[in-house]
């Protein structure tokens, strides 16, 4: 059982930085991969980026129509018990609730198939 806690949410303006954390207490949790997705006001959940367990391939969506490619980037820091997504140059439509999500081992950008999903963080961005 892993239980997971997003933070770093908040508002910021357009143009704005946030760095996003996603924590365990359970050392195990240095054995999982993890995920990044957002669910916009009135829209579905959509993948953003995920990294494996041991921080190899960190992945970024590069699909056009959720547009992070070039403004997030993921990483973890297993001595912290963390993974962290930097937000850079934030826009209106980057506005969501956040939510990271934990399986074992190897990234997805399946959502069915991860294991854990934290409560969510709320991002909101001022234009």
């Amino acid at each position: 059982q892993v239980q997971l806690e997003e933070s770093g949410g908040g508002m910021a303006q357009a143009g704005g930085s946030l760095r996003l954390s996603c924590a365990a207490s359970e050392p195990i949790f240095r054995m999982y991969a993890v995920g990044w997705f957002r669910q916009p006001p009135g829209k579905e959940r959509e993948f953003i980026a995920a990294i494996d367990w041991n921080g190899m391939h960190p992945f970024i969506t590069p699909d056009v129509r959720v547009d992070v490619r070039d403004r997030f980037t993921i990483s973890r820091d297993n001595a912290k018990n963390t993974v962290y997504l930097q937000m850079n140059s934030l826009k209106f439509e980057d506005t969501a609730v956040y939510y990271c999500a934990a399986k074992r081992s190897y990234s997805t950008i399946v959502s069915n198939e991860y294991d854990y999903w934290g409560q969510g963080t709320q991002v909101t961005v001022s234009s």
